[in-house]
């Protein structure tokens, strides 16, 4: 399940060392993303999400860590939140940092909700840490729990490539993950996608909002 190496990984020291790196307040993220793109994800987040009415309805952020991005969306009035995490290490830091927010342990690959259960799924920064070779199972799931929308913001490239990463192959890789989606799922209409170059590289990541057509569903 999520790729035996992976979650073995992620469950170790390894695991913990990432989350205790990751541990920021919201304006301190803000900051970085600034000093990284240009743009906070807090107007990030406004760009992609302001016109869609989701403030009352269920939200889950599959990979959530810290809670992190839950937060951003809790202090912009978004009520129903909720959270899978594999570290049980991370989503125990999370419960103490968040108030109101639904975070569980879980794995990406066998989401524990219903089918459409949420009116949005979304991920940030965890797609791309999935092996390729397991990346549609978590995108099944994703797409299975959502009612509408998918969210995503993840690392960017034409096709798929692996990155070495703090001393470890097999464990990060960037692609162009709303094609996934779209290529896996006829239903699955690109509604926005940006990419932001960071300022100090010539890397790039994206964000991308799709949403399921209703008019195939229903046929």
């Amino acid at each position: 399940m999520e790729g035996s190496f992976q979650a073995g990984i992620w469950k170790t020291q390894f695991g913990k060392e990432y989350t205790d790196r990751n541990s920021f307040l919201p304006e301190e993220i803000d900051k970085i993303y600034e000093e990284r793109y240009g743009i906070s994800r807090s107007e990030m987040n406004k760009m992609f999400l302001q016109d869609l009415n989701l403030q009352d309805k269920k939200i889950l952020e599959v990979g959530c860590n810290l809670g992190n991005n839950l937060f951003f969306l809790q202090k912009a009035g978004y009520e129903n939140l909720y959270g899978i995490e594999l570290q049980d290490y991370a989503v125990e830091k999370a419960k103490e940092l968040t108030k109101g927010i639904n975070i569980i342990q879980g794995l990406a690959d066998d989401v524990p909700f219903k089918n459409k259960w949420f009116d949005m799924v979304f991920t940030s920064g965890v797609l791309i840490h999935i092996s390729p070779g397991n990346v549609g199972s978590v995108l099944d799931e994703i797409y299975r729990c959502t009612r509408e929308y998918i969210w995503g913001f993840e690392y960017y490239a034409d096709e798929y490539t692996e990155i070495h990463y703090r001393g470890y192959d097999n464990l990060l890789w960037k692609t162009n993950f709303a094609k996934l989606y779209t290529d896996r799922f006829s239903d699955l209409r690109l509604v926005k996608e940006k990419r932001f170059k960071y300022n100090d590289s010539e890397n790039v990541d994206t964000m991308f909002l799709l949403k399921k057509d209703q008019m195939i569903l229903t046929e």
